[in-house]
């Protein structure tokens, strides 16, 4: 056999961006840079309902949401802001919120100080700011409440609001080409060209260049990757990514997850939103799992423990090992909020929850604490692996409840203030 080099573990490429600051109080949320990619959400209450508004802001920022965006859309919105960031602060969340504005953003920024003041970023679409001899205007009004206030603002492009002066100017360039591209190829240059030309309308003004967030929101997936491609190679800028109407369910999920992770792999992309359509009694907080879920499946970041788990096969008996996957996941998922202060790096903690005994002692072995479940014609017996040893065996009709308290208790000993031997497990 010819010798042949290790094969090297695939790594994200290195992000180039500049580093923004979001800021709420003591709390700086860095974006870009050296910074961790940050995870998104956006509320879809009526920001006028300052306490259903804030109970979604404090839903989605436990669910693991580092910064949460909210319409701002009336003066009966902008006047609810302050009282939605007062909420949230006496209910001790420090998440900072972005005012999303549309077409009166400049008007509600200027007859409504405590709302610029409370939000600590601004997202500004310019294909919304107004027409004609206004749009320029306006932009530099909204620019100049973000200098005012020292506010970073996201310049939002979206292919669904367009600015269609542009887009017209561009398609009337194209055919005066003597080889003309495509329509789609004329969005693409349009959606980026907005988007550049407006950041260095704001740098104009004064506004500093890291201040300034980039976004080219689309709907298709290879859309998605071609333009920010491009976008990155010409800019420095943060760059936020995110399928706009992704849709609803796997079909919003899928889409989402791989147009993004091609995206962070390629090393573009410093905040990202997963937009989903929740599905009826769905709650809102999915889409900031999703997004968390895509980070640490790619490595860049770690949120909450992992639970490995068998998909099942005719080999396993029940439905045990699934039910008792489920519920190992859920209650780390729900306990994250208090573990993170609790018990330092519990988030690295890996799990096992095994069907059968053809991969369940191996996978076991190689998690932090695991168990492996009887399967078809197995002994009724389910050994309990921790740190790479087999230290116990549980039988009966207990077996959940007691691999529950065998976590919980390696948490406390692993992980809490005071660490004791983990052979006393």
């Amino acid at each position: 056999m010819n010798p042949c080099l290790p094969i090297e573990p695939s790594r994200p490429k290195a992000r180039r961006s500049l580093q923004a600051r979001v800021v709420w109080g003591s709390r700086v949320v860095t974006v870009g840079g050296d910074a961790p990619v940050r995870v998104q959400s956006m509320t879809n209450t009526d920001t006028a309902d300052a306490i259903a508004t804030a109970i979604q802001c404090k839903e989605l920022a436990q669910a693991g949401s580092e910064v949460v965006r909210i319409t701002v859309n009336t003066p009966e919105a902008a006047a609810a802001v302050p009282h939605v960031r007062d909420q949230l602060d006496r209910m001790g969340i420090d998440v900072p919120l972005v005012g999303d504005f549309h077409y009166n953003g400049h008007r509600l920024l200027s007859e409504f100080p405590a709302c610029a003041e409370a939000l600590s970023k601004y997202r500004i679409n310019p294909g919304n700011v107004g027409k004609g001899d206004k749009h320029d205007k306006q932009f530099a009004q909204m620019v100049e409440a973000a200098m005012r206030w020292d506010k970073p603002v996201r310049i939002g492009v979206n292919w669904g609001s367009l600015d269609q002066e542009l887009l017209g100017q561009m398609m009337d360039e194209n055919g005066r080409r003597p080889q003309p591209w495509d329509a789609r190829q004329v969005m693409y240059e349009a959606l980026i060209t907005s988007a550049l030309q407006s950041a260095q309308r704001a740098e104009a003004l004064g506004m500093r260049r890291e201040q300034i967030l980039l976004s080219c929101k689309v709907s298709g997936v290879q859309d998605l990757i071609a333009v920010y491609r491009e976008l990155a190679r010409r800019t420095d800028h943060a760059l936020h990514l995110g399928l706009t109407e992704a849709g609803m369910g796997t079909k919003g999920t899928v889409a989402s997850s791989v147009a993004l992770s091609i995206l962070l792999q390629d090393g573009i992309g410093d905040t990202i939103r997963v937009s989903l359509t929740p599905q009826p009694g769905e709650s809102r907080t999915q889409e900031v799992v999703i997004a968390s879920e895509i980070l640490q499946a790619l490595g860049l970041r770690i949120f909450v423990p992992s639970v490995t788990a068998c998909p099942g096969c005719g080999r396993t008996t029940s439905t045990t090992f699934q039910e008792l996957a489920k519920q190992i996941d859920d209650f780390l998922r729900l306990q994250m909020p208090v573990w993170r202060k609790r018990y330092p790096g519990v988030e690295h903690l890996k799990v096992a929850v095994m069907g059968c005994i053809v991969n369940g002692p191996g996978e076991s072995k190689h998690a932090d604490i695991g168990i492996s479940l009887p399967g078809t014609g197995e002994a009724p017996a389910a050994p309990v692996f921790i740190d790479g040893e087999k230290r116990l065996t549980l039988r009966g009709e207990a077996i959940a409840r007691e691999f529950q308290e065998i976590v919980e208790t390696y948490i406390e000993r692993r992980y809490g203030a005071s660490v004791p031997a983990i052979s006393e497990l």
